[in-house]
């Protein structure tokens, strides 16, 4: 039985007037369901790249998928028509992003926002209202139906992020893709965030995609995880071995930048490019 969700091979080039900008450079990796894997690199590796990928989000041009495949139970995505694309985004495949501010639209209530996901994706419900609050009750919100016709400036950073998860949920996709989910919140709010994507992985038995820069926050939640550099994947694996032995000079170096209590270092260590990737 195929993985849920192979990529293999993939390359993705950026036509630009500067010249072509190599995004992707053939990578693999699977999913399989239940399953949550972690794609883990710094600014510009080609990590949200690969996510947007997934259901052709990139604008083409002046992307241009180069070579390889990705296979979602097995059939290709690249291959398939505009019309398939639409059903497979949000019903197969939901987004996470980063930022919940400007993701949320500010003019319209949180419950006309996830009443539309629904009503796109899932015309056969019948009765919305009691759909989207089931969907805010589950990830965290309190009072869910009396938060219906709230805006988005009248909630709190993560509370946009939770109502951006249940919009994502309020679709039932096989895959979740998280690209970079805590990153505009504070520390506090970040693990509340993780706790209720690993609470809500358990009970929905779905699979996760994070894209992350930070390794501290992988460790108790991610299965496998895929280091990008450069558009590459150069480490990939178990997410314990790969935390516990890396093999990767540049592996290495990112599980050295996070900061460690007890730790006796006055400054980070920074990352010589140079010496990782010549090319």
């Amino acid at each position: 039985m195929p993985p849920l969700l192979e990529i293999r091979n993939l390359a993705i080039h950026f036509h630009t007037e500067n010249g072509i900008i190599e995004a992707v450079r053939g990578i693999s990796f699977s999913v399989e369901k239940g399953e949550t894997l972690a794609i883990v690199g710094e600014s510009g590796s080609g990590k949200s790249v690969t996510g947007l990928a997934l259901t052709r989000l990139l604008p083409e041009p002046p992307a241009r998928y180069v070579s390889g495949e990705i296979l979602l139970d097995g059939k290709n995505v690249l291959a398939m028509k505009p019309d398939e694309l639409r059903r497979i985004r949000g019903n197969r495949i939901a987004y996470v992003f980063q930022e919940p501010g400007t993701s949320l639209n500010p003019v319209f209530s949180i419950r006309n926002q996830i009443a539309e996901a629904i009503q796109l994706h899932r015309p056969e419900v019948r009765d919305v209202d009691a759909e989207i609050i089931k969907h805010l009750d589950l990830v965290g919100i309190t009072d869910p139906a009396g938060r219906l016709h709230d805006y988005p400036h009248q909630l709190s950073g993560g509370m946009q992020q939770r109502v951006m998860i249940a919009m994502a949920l309020s679709c039932q996709p096989d895959i979740l893709v998280a690209d970079e989910p805590t990153t505009a919140l504070d520390v506090t709010i970040q693990a509340q965030i993780m706790d209720q994507f690993r609470e809500l992985r358990s009970k929905l038995h779905m699979a996760v995609i994070l894209i992350t820069h930070n390794f501290g926050i992988i460790g108790n939640f991610a299965d496998k995880v895929a280091v990008m550099f450069r558009g590459r994947i150069v480490e990939y694996g178990p997410t314990h071995s790969v935390l516990g032995s890396p093999q990767h000079a540049y592996t290495k170096a990112l599980i050295e930048c996070i900061p460690r209590l007890g730790s006796k270092q006055r400054r980070l260590v920074t990352i010589d490019h140079a010496l990782l990737d010549p090319a």
